[in-house]
């Protein structure tokens, strides 16, 4: 126990905050799996803990990188969790290296759901504020927001006054953002409610992706709306109409799976083919519903299509002026659970960062070696061993009326239930 606690006094590699926190949503009285672990474990035991639950980065374990002094003062300032890590590739011969800063910001709301929209609105605003100057003196080339972080995450109340909250792709936030992308060069990946004024006013939820000089380059809408308990979003979008767009950035490659298209592997697939290098995942999930997937299904994307992706979930609890169902059989209830933050990167290596906190907010940067990509392409040859057509035809027998499942029984175990 004297051990455990000299360990929780003690600083964080990242961030300069002691490892331990009595926070609701913490983990144990922890920020995050990684700071319990590190904290009650010997540290050649915390070492090899590490190593399988995180992986090796080119054989190596991740360093940490260096975060300029007024960025960790704003965190300190600010409480929230600042983490900074770096991905590397082998040394070519033929090509330099292509080093991209990403960046990650996981948050809660400002003020109570019960507070005016405009109050709401504005706060959330002044609350990225510091931390996205924080991103921009840190150096960061491309930035990513969570899932719809203008408002709460109201879409499962099922209310449409949260309606108010849509707004057109160059609406008031992306001009908020666009003094950002030019004052820092930095791409930003911005998801909102939008509403298409050129199409009825429909509402989808949408990542839009602006320039480094402040300009639009694109949107794409989320492709997979839950059905899930509380999260049965259809009654304020319906699956997007943008297909897998992948924006060529000065910096390389990205693309947005936004939230519930984690689940789906087809999902992840179609941005890789169309050559995306880092895929962003903002999401809003809470504990109950996902904790024990979260830290796999990104990863797993990541080896699967060799590109880097950006998790990305909101934190704390909302709760709502008006209580709710879900149709599960439980009772009513004013909030969806703890949004448990946990923001991290994996990269197509199978090395991934530690979290970000489970309860606070937290900006997580990462310098990644695009060059990685193509490296694991060559060695593990998944897409040139992938047998495209093989699925291809399987697809289109199964969207098919009369599609019939390709089984072959056993004649004797067909004469048994006879």
């Amino acid at each position: 126990m004297e051990r455990k606690e000299e360990k929780q006094a003690t600083k964080t590699e990242n961030g300069d905050r002691p490892t331990s926190s009595n926070d609701a949503g913490s983990l144990c009285g922890f920020d995050s799996l990684h700071h319990l672990l590190q904290a009650s474990l010997p540290p050649h035991l915390f070492q090899e803990v590490s190593r399988v639950l995180l992986g090796l980065n080119c054989g190596k374990p991740l360093e940490s990188i260096h975060i300029p002094e007024s960025a960790k003062e704003v965190s300190r300032k600010q409480d929230f969790d600042l983490q900074a890590y770096s991905f590397r590739a082998d040394k070519e011969i033929l090509r330099e290296p292509r080093v991209v800063r990403v960046g990650l910001i996981q948050n809660s709301i400002a003020f109570p759901t019960t507070a005016s929209f405009s109050d709401q609105k504005r706060t959330i605003f002044q609350k990225l504020k510091p931390i996205i100057n924080a991103a921009g003196v840190s150096g960061v080339n491309i930035l990513c927001l969570q899932e719809a972080w203008t408002m709460p995450f109201a879409f499962c109340t099922r209310e449409k006054r949260w309606c108010e909250f849509a707004e057109p792709v160059d609406g008031e936030s992306t001009q908020f953002l666009q003094e950002f992308a030019r004052k820092y060069n930095m791409v930003i990946i911005s998801p909102i409610l939008e509403r298409d004024l050129k199409h009825g006013e429909t509402m989808w939820n949408t990542a839009v992706v602006i320039g480094n000089h402040g300009n639009i380059i694109g949107k794409h809408r989320k492709n997979h709306i839950p059905r899930v308990g509380d999260f049965n979003e259809s009654t304020y979008y319906m699956e997007g109409n943008t297909g897998h767009p992948v924006f060529e950035t000065i910096y390389g490659k990205i693309a947005v799976n936004i939230c519930y298209g984690r689940h789906h592997p087809l999902n992840w697939l179609a941005f890789g083919l169309n050559g995306a290098e880092i895929v962003f995942n903002p999401s809003a999930t809470v504990g109950e519903l996902s904790e024990p997937m979260w830290p796999i299904e990104a990863r797993n994307a990541a080896i699967a299509n060799s590109y880097f992706v950006g998790s990305i979930n909101r934190v704390g609890t909302e709760t709502f002026p008006n209580p709710f169902t879900s149709g599960d059989g439980k009772p009513e209830h004013s909030d969806f659970g703890h949004f448990y933050g946990s923001s991290h990167f994996s990269a197509p290596d199978a090395s991934c960062s530690p979290s970000l906190s489970r309860h606070r907010d937290g900006l997580m940067i990462s310098d990644m070696d695009l060059n990685l990509c193509r490296q694991l392409k060559d060695k593990w040859g998944f897409r040139m061993t992938a047998r495209y057509e093989l699925y291809k035809d399987m697809l289109a027998r199964y969207v098919e009326p009369n599609f019939e499942p390709q089984i072959i029984s056993d004649p004797s175990v067909r004469k048994s239930f006879s």
